[in-house]
């Protein structure tokens, strides 16, 4: 029984991530790369400022993430991931114009 699992595992996951990797699969992983990158810089940034701050590369890598993952949800025909991630490149783009406009004012960011 043990070891139909470790067969079942063992053939699912050479499914997933050998069978299946193509360049849309590598486009995922990048998208998803960038994503990770804005939570590190605003993690980073919180750190040394000593209390939660979103610089402007989390808003640069939610963007460029976001278009990414657009793309390869469009390329996937999934509904759900096309309108979750077109509504969150519409957000990530809406702040970075409030974070650009209040510096090109010279408010605080």
């Amino acid at each position: 029984m043990l070891v139909d699992l470790s067969n079942a595992v063992g053939s699912y996951l050479h499914d997933v991530f050998v069978t299946r990797l193509d360049w849309w699969v590598l486009l995922g992983f990048v998208a998803q790369a960038f994503f990770t990158m804005r939570f590190l810089v605003q993690w980073l940034a919180s750190e040394k400022a000593g209390k939660s701050v979103i610089p402007l590369a989390f808003w640069w890598f939610s963007i460029g993430g976001g278009l990414l993952l657009l793309v390869y949800a469009l390329y996937r025909r999934d509904p759900v991931f096309i309108l979750g991630q077109g509504f969150g490149v519409f957000v990530y783009l809406r702040n970075l114009q409030f974070v650009l406009r209040a510096r090109k004012q010279g408010a605080p960011a």
